[in-house]
């Protein structure tokens, strides 16, 4: 399976725009034969909102408009894509990704880490588990940009199977060693493929980094970007490298298993509920 990881400018506020351009690069990622593309994060709306009033206009349903014109551009087109939006659910805003294919929607993701940051201060937690969709075969798990801080949100998607697991971002200025270190650290911790797809652009003064990256399961670059271009990363997807989670190095000497080898009865602190809003304000 071959993925692409599409890092783009965003035009703030203006879906239409961003929905096009976003079938036009999953047309060419298409015509390079992979079979799902990655947006970034808030790759619909932009991000840089500075109130939820403001945001809102902005908003969609899952599924909604932009789902269904991308369900149809895969019906055409083939394959399948992730992107990120804001989700209205009721009185709820979410920053969210859809996965859509050809058939409609295979699964939506609410970023559940919310750093002090664009449309983040505004938007709700995300109140679903993390949880892994079967694509062709392929497992894949979904992240957004602050959820890669969290080392535990990669290991709940890996512990329930992810061979890949995305992470569409919009990383601002400040963020230059999450995305030198991040994403290849997550990527060896689990053994699995790692696609961080950033954005570039500037909106209202932040000009984002840009820096994508695709890390194979040993946690090696197997493909990255520039800092302000826009460019589609590919990387070819072996599954066997992904399940495979016993690393022999020298037989009966040097093996090494970061699932099987976990002490999750000695993890206990780590689940410890805690006051979000108080520490939020801290």
């Amino acid at each position: 399976m071959k993925i692409a990881g599409v890092q783009m400018d965003i035009q703030l506020g203006d879906v239409e725009h961003n929905l096009n351009r976003m079938i036009a690069f999953h047309r060419e990622a298409r015509a390079n034969g992979a079979e799902l593309t990655v947006f970034p994060e808030c790759a619909l709306p932009g991000y840089c909102f500075e109130s939820r009033a403001e945001a809102l206009p902005f908003a969609q349903t899952i599924p909604g408009p932009a789902t269904q014109k991308f369900q149809a551009a895969c019906q055409e087109l083939g394959g399948a894509v992730i992107f990120g939006m804001l989700e209205q659910a009721g009185e709820k805003l979410y920053n969210a990704l859809a996965f859509v294919g050809g058939e409609g929607l295979i699964g939506s993701y609410r970023k559940i880490h919310l750093p002090y940051l664009g449309i983040d201060m505004h938007t709700d937690y995300g109140d679903r588990p993390f949880a892994v969709q079967d694509f062709q075969g392929t497992k894949i798990g979904m992240n957004i940009c602050y959820d890669g801080g969290f080392p535990e949100s990669a290991r709940c998607l890996t512990v329930q199977g992810a061979d890949v697991i995305v992470l569409p971002t919009n990383w601002p200025p400040g963020a230059e060693c999450a995305a030198e270190f991040t994403s290849n650290a997550r990527a060896l911790e689990n053994t699995v493929y790692y696609v961080a797809v950033n954005r570039v652009g500037t909106e209202r003064g932040v000009t984002f980094i840009g820096h994508s990256r695709i890390c194979d399961p040993l946690g090696r670059t197997i493909a990255d970007a520039d800092s302000s271009s826009e460019t589609i990363l590919y990387a070819d997807i072996d599954l066997h490298r992904s399940r495979t989670k016993r690393l022999v190095r020298v037989a009966g000497k040097n093996e090494v298993n970061r699932i099987a080898d976990r002490r999750p009865e000695m993890y206990g602190p780590i689940v410890q509920p805690h006051d979000i809003k108080r520490i939020r304000d801290l």
